[in-house]
């Protein structure tokens, strides 16, 4: 037990290390920058803090956030991340600078925890600490990871192997299959705990995992049912009734506001023409982003006949795959657990090809037609989340049968290593890190609600992190839901100042406009400082930075 122990302090301390210098400069200027661009990294920043204080300023109105103004559940509109809350509500405050150091810290954490979490999966099916390792450092740092570096709820899936390798535990299933001898309560229990931890996280990834918990939890009942129906456990029964209650309540409950959100907003449900243009290739499988250090610039003309590369380069690796066949042909693994995890490649890729597999009609149109929560998903790559798994399950299999048959010693463990080290080269990469615009001078004598000018998708991503340095109410707002409603009134403020602008705002609620010439270039508000206001119900003044308040008479 003590080096078990030992064992998993030094992979959570490794891996942190590892992270840390695999995502570098990301903690070199946390306060001022972040990862990969400042588009979806910004809205995650506040998405990572307002649960925090969501939930202590109004709990029982959490959903009913500060962004969005007034739309209800505006919580919902992205991947909620609320199981970060914790971390916001201990080192919470801080301002602006806070909130981005808090979501730096988290992007490094997400990938020691993946790596982390697939090393127990691996190590708990029967592999060695190399062949771990591998699994650990593929699951973390496939190349297709590094496109996805602006997505923190895309990144945070470390919980999804490791609630599979505490469940695994509990039920007593090893590399050997199942021992009723083996059956631990406790570890049931945690495992479902951290599945519906992952929840929290966000449907994008824990929708996946609820149903691959309810396809295993099937043919676990069939594999029981072909073995004549032996008796099982008391305790086993007891532990997965009281776990699967607890993940079941944490989903349903989280279910609730993004189905009301969907009822609100029809034009978040994903039809088969946006699945489609997302769809990718099976070639994409074999190419790289164009962050990847190692393949990025050699695959720049596979890329190029991608019509969406951010969604469809989803290369796991290529040691990777030669190792997972090696471990398919030879692991250190019984047959048919070798065979199962590569019909769950295949099954995973299948699924992940969307409409590109015969128009999507026998795989990924039916589970949206059928499947409560799948028809907000329009980006099926995603899948190669768990086709990275498997193979690195199966790498990890081909590891550890080279491993046992070699003599024991510490030269040969040692050479063991550059397989792991091999893996997480070919998922180094050369990710931006650009400054986050600077929060305007103008913000900090805002009254909500609010409207910040210019406003759009890109714009309005800034203004949500702004937004966390007093949290006011603001009707701008950026997510993967784009309301009907922010652009009907994008479109009727096009003019601001005008009489008509006014008067929709003032109708609306909104106290205050806040302009930033410097932002506006290029928009419909380039150059509204030098519109007229003589005879509006508003006043303005001018501040230091050359912004513009506007506020509204009520």
């Amino acid at each position: 037990m003590r080096s078990i122990r030992r064992e998993a302090v030094t992979v959570c301390l490794g891996g942190t290390l590892l992270a840390a210098l695999m995502t570098w400069p990301t903690l070199r200027h946390p306060a001022s920058t972040v990862p990969n661009d400042i588009y979806d990294p910004l809205a995650e920043v506040w998405i990572a803090s307002y649960g925090g204080h969501g939930l202590l300023t109004a709990p029982l109105h959490l959903f009913d956030s500060n962004t969005f103004w007034p739309l209800a559940d505006s919580y919902a509109f992205n991947d909620t991340l609320l199981g970060y809350a914790p971390l916001t509500v201990l080192f919470g405050g801080g301002g602006m600078a806070g909130a981005l150091v808090r979501y730096n810290v988290l992007f490094v954490l997400a990938h020691a925890l993946a790596f982390a979490g697939a090393y127990a999966l691996a190590r708990q099916l029967g592999s060695r600490p190399a062949g771990a390792m591998v699994a650990g450092a593929a699951f973390a740092y496939a190349p297709w990871r590094l496109a996805h570096d602006g997505q923190l709820n895309i990144l945070s899936s470390g919980a999804i192997p490791l609630a599979l390798a505490m469940l695994a535990r509990g039920h007593g299933f090893g590399r050997q299959g199942y021992a009723a001898d083996r059956v631990r309560p406790r570890w049931i229990v945690g495992g479902w705990l951290v599945a519906a931890w992952q929840v929290t996280l966000g449907f994008s990834l824990g929708l996946s995992l609820a149903y691959l918990l309810l396809l295993v939890g099937l043919l676990a009942a069939a594999g029981w049912l072909l073995a004549r129906r032996p008796a099982l456990p008391r305790r086993l029964l007891g532990a997965d009734a009281v776990g699967g209650l607890a993940f079941t309540a944490v989903a349903g409950l989280l279910a609730i506001p993004y189905l009301r959100v969907v009822a609100a907003h029809p034009e978040g449900r994903r039809g088969a023409a946006e699945v489609a243009l997302f769809s990718p290739p099976l070639s994409g499988y074999l190419v790289a982003p164009e962050q990847s250090r190692v393949w990025g610039a050699a695959q720049a003309a596979s890329r190029a006949h991608l019509r969406w590369p951010g969604e469809m380069a989803l290369l796991p690796g290529f040691m990777l795959m030669i190792l997972a066949v090696a471990g398919l042909l030879a692991g250190a693994a019984p047959l048919r657990h070798r065979v199962g995890l590569w019909v769950a490649t295949v099954a995973s890729v299948l699924l992940g090809l969307g409409t590109t597999l015969a128009g999507g009609r026998y795989t990924i149109l039916p589970m949206q037609a059928h499947l409560p929560g799948w028809a907000s998903d329009r980006t099926t790559g995603r899948l190669v989340l768990f086709t990275t798994l498997a193979l690195g399950l199966l790498a990890a299999y081909a590891v550890t049968a080279v491993q046992e048959r070699l003599p024991d010693g510490g030269r040969w463990a040692a050479l063991m290593l550059v397989f792991p080290l091999i893996v997480t080269v070919e998922g180094v990469g050369h990710v931006a890190h650009p400054t986050v615009p600077p929060f305007p001078a103008a913000l900090r004598e805002v009254q909500g609600p609010a409207l910040v000018l210019p406003s759009d998708g890109f714009h309005d991503a800034a203004v949500m992190t702004w937004s966390t340095w007093s949290w006011p109410d603001v009707v701008n707002g950026s997510s993967s839901l784009a309301p009907r409603q922010i652009g009907a009134l994008r479109q009727r403020v096009a003019g601001f100042p005008d009489a008509a602008s006014v008067s929709y705002l003032r109708g609306l609620g909104v106290r205050t406009v806040v302009l930033l010439p410097g932002y506006a270039e290029g928009s419909p508000w380039q150059g509204a400082e030098n519109r007229p206001v003589t005879g509006l119900p508003l006043t303005r003044r001018q501040v230091s930075g050359g912004d513009w308040v506007y506020v509204l008479d009520h």
